[in-house]
């Protein structure tokens, strides 16, 4: 298979995903309806004061974080590659009232279907893994970025992704070593769900999303790891009384998440 043919198979994915995500309590869509913003603590401490800003949201998913930026005053814009994912955002988007704009394309053909410059591009949690080139997307991210414009990445750390299901041993590699298929059943919102595929994804270093934006001729304003994740979805996880979950038995051992801010010079 071609990296055209494993995307092509993702948006499938994505698609069924989609629909259970819809009714699932993790993403509670009803008390975000009512008001609820569903960006972590993380994100709305260090991408601020975001009123006026024009913001392009890639791999946006149904589009709950994009709007929720976008009743925080923002101008956004979201770019995912599942058609039932931006179908559903715009919906939201109507029922809610609030202005966005959604785009439905394969990331790497974005500049194909949108044109114009962001005061930040911002992308988060669980994306860059279905991305088999990070330089092209490096490319895409600094094509969008306006001059003096910021790229802000929050996103699981590469370390989880070399354990395996259960999160008990190491079982894939750190840097990028070709296409993981995986045999899924369920999805992390809903492990009841009743669909069954496989995936397929790529790991990517730190080293290898710096040296792609880098390369970008984007500035590293700063790299921050945490040792929790905001949410609840891998194996074995217990809740803090901060709010935040950890792998039982590695509390505070190992790095859950990690953000960057990079500007366009």
């Amino acid at each position: 298979m071609t990296h055209h043919d494993y995307i092509e198979a993702n948006r499938r994915i994505w698609n069924l995903r989609t629909e259970a995500h819809k009714q699932s309590e993790f993403y509670d869509v009803e008390t975000w309806k009512q008001g609820r913003n569903s960006l972590t603590e993380i994100e709305q401490r260090e991408l601020g004061d975001v009123a006026g800003k024009k913001i392009l949201h890639l791999q946006c998913h149904f589009g709950q974080d994009t709007l929720s930026l976008a009743r925080l005053g923002a101008r956004v814009t979201g770019s995912d590659i599942s058609d039932n994912a931006i179908d559903y955002a715009r919906q939201l988007a109507r029922e809610t009232k609030l202005k966005a704009r959604f785009v439905r394309c394969n990331l790497y053909d974005l500049p194909q279907h949108l044109s114009g410059k962001f005061d930040i591009v911002y992308t988060s949690f669980g994306a860059i893994g279905w991305l088999p080139d990070l330089e092209r997307w490096a490319e895409i991210i600094a094509q969008f970025l306006k001059k003096g414009g910021r790229f802000y990445f929050a996103e699981f750390h590469p370390f989880v992704w070399m354990l395996d299901d259960n999160m008990e041993f190491i079982q894939y590699a750190y840097h990028n070593d070709g296409v993981i298929a995986t045999e899924q059943t369920g999805t992390y919102a809903d492990r009841d769900a009743d669909i069954q595929y496989t995936d397929y994804g790529w790991n990517h270093s730190l080293s290898e999303v710096l040296n792609c934006l880098l390369g970008q001729g984007l500035q590293l304003e700063y790299l921050h790891e945490y040792n929790y994740s905001p949410f609840n979805c891998f194996a074995k996880t217990v809740k803090g009384p901060d709010g935040n979950f950890r792998i039982q038995g590695l509390e505070d051992k190992i790095p859950m998440v990690y953000s960057l801010s990079a500007r366009k010079r």
